[in-house]
């Protein structure tokens, strides 16, 4: 599955959004933006709802880093929209909900579970120039953390914005990073 480096493939799909009609969004929309896909199983679920909501709690900063967030599953965005009308949790989601019932975007990221018609609880961060830099996949019953979903993205932006600097382990904001050299090699 190397999918790290690669870009996004072509699509289109209709979001549906709070306070906005339908729209469309296509992998032209992404052009010049970091962008965080969010894949989850269905809408009217269980860790789902607790998934979204923790990102959700994150969106505003998410939207300060230059991030736009979709939310993927392979409901319609009829589906997204209702419950969305009926969850108090989802409500409250600023984000964009993706219906991805051609399962155009699950098979893409390759995230399509063969025989379910779902996708995987899955994860990618997209560039600026379109490249996937981060990805998760986790099992159907662990949910994910959107504090450290915003860790990787500070990182994998300070990367670009810093060449030949990497960020090592459980690194944070204004900690340390590293210039990798051959004086290194052995000495950590």
């Amino acid at each position: 599955m190397g999918i790290i480096g690669s870009t996004i493939k072509p699509f289109t799909a209709t979001a549906f959004q709070k306070g906005k009609d339908f729209f469309e969004v296509s992998e032209k929309d992404l052009e010049g933006k970091w962008a965080v896909f969010f894949f989850y199983p269905a809408d009217f679920t269980f860790v789902c709802p607790t998934e979204l909501e923790d990102l959700g709690e994150k969106y505003a900063m998410l939207r300060q880093m230059g991030v736009d967030v979709y939310a993927v599953s392979t409901d319609t965005h009829f589906s997204h929209k209702a419950w969305h009308d009926t969850s108090e949790k989802i409500g409250k989601l600023e984000f964009a909900f993706l219906g991805d019932q051609n399962h155009i975007l699950a098979n893409n990221f390759g995230v399509l579970r063969e025989g379910a018609g779902l996708a995987d609880r899955a994860t990618f961060v997209v560039d600026p120039d379109g490249v996937i830099q981060i990805m998760e996949i986790t099992c159907e019953g662990v949910g994910r953390n959107a504090n450290e979903l915003t860790r990787k993205i500070k990182a994998a932006q300070y990367v670009r914005e810093n060449p030949g600097q990497v960020c090592p382990a459980a690194w944070e904001e204004g900690s340390d990073t590293l210039a990798p050299s051959l004086d290194l090699v052995g000495k950590l």
